[in-house]
């Protein structure tokens, strides 16, 4: 796992194609599917599904609940982009904590100061249905403390993204991916978490999608 991910980002670092400037980030459609994080030591974190709100930014993840896999981490997230919140969510025990987000990056958009670095074809393009074409996207994070590579499709769809940051670098990757949200209901938040308060965040603790996984 580690030396395949070592050779996509070699293949993203030192693809031919030279950087178009004109090329500007686009943004993904509304997506349901599979999502698997890897530590780049090779650790699987977390596999879930979640479903994706692109004009609304919202987003849905549960790992270990559909998928039940052998993972380090087991969450059930709802976040809200735009308004700065999100829920941790036991559906178990019918709680939950809702909680101020500080950073909105995550795996299934690109940000909009997102730097075009060069497109890349996986397996071959001369043939028919054995080739991918894919648009490689790099920045930093908020706090400059990382920084990604993204890959995308033609048509924007995410394929893959890796994070480094100064602790566990690691990729996220998406499979199975539908451009329609198949159930609406996920991305409400639930009736037991209605009405609850802000709580504190800890000094020094930075709330993200990506820091549930550093």
């Amino acid at each position: 796992m580690f030396a395949a991910a070592a050779l996509f980002v070699f293949m993203c670092l030192t693809a031919t194609s030279h950087a178009d400037h004109h090329h500007h980030p686009c943004h993904t459609p509304n997506m349901t599917g599979l999502m698997s994080v890897t530590s780049l030591k090779g650790e699987l974190k977390a596999v879930g599904a979640f479903t994706y709100d692109s004009m609304g930014r919202k987003l849905r993840f549960r790992s270990n609940e559909s998928h039940p896999v052998n993972t380090s981490v087991g969450l059930d997230l709802l976040m809200f982009f735009d308004e700065g919140i999100f829920y941790e969510i036991d559906s178990k025990n019918q709680s939950c904590e809702k909680k101020k987000l500080h950073c909105s990056l995550h795996p299934l958009d690109i940000p909009d100061d997102a730097k075009f670095h060069s497109t890349v074809h996986s397996g071959s393009p001369s043939i028919e249905g054995e080739g991918l074409t894919l648009n490689i996207w790099t920045g930093d994070f908020t706090d400059s403390k990382g920084h990604y590579i993204m890959s995308v499709t033609m048509g924007c769809l995410p394929i893959s993204a890796h994070y480094f940051s100064e602790t566990t670098p690691f990729l996220i990757s998406n499979m199975e991916v539908e451009m329609e949200i198949k159930d609406p209901d996920l991305l409400l938040v639930p009736s037991f978490c209605q009405g609850l308060p802000l709580e504190e965040t800890p000094e020094g603790t930075v709330n993200s999608f990506l820091h549930e996984f550093m």
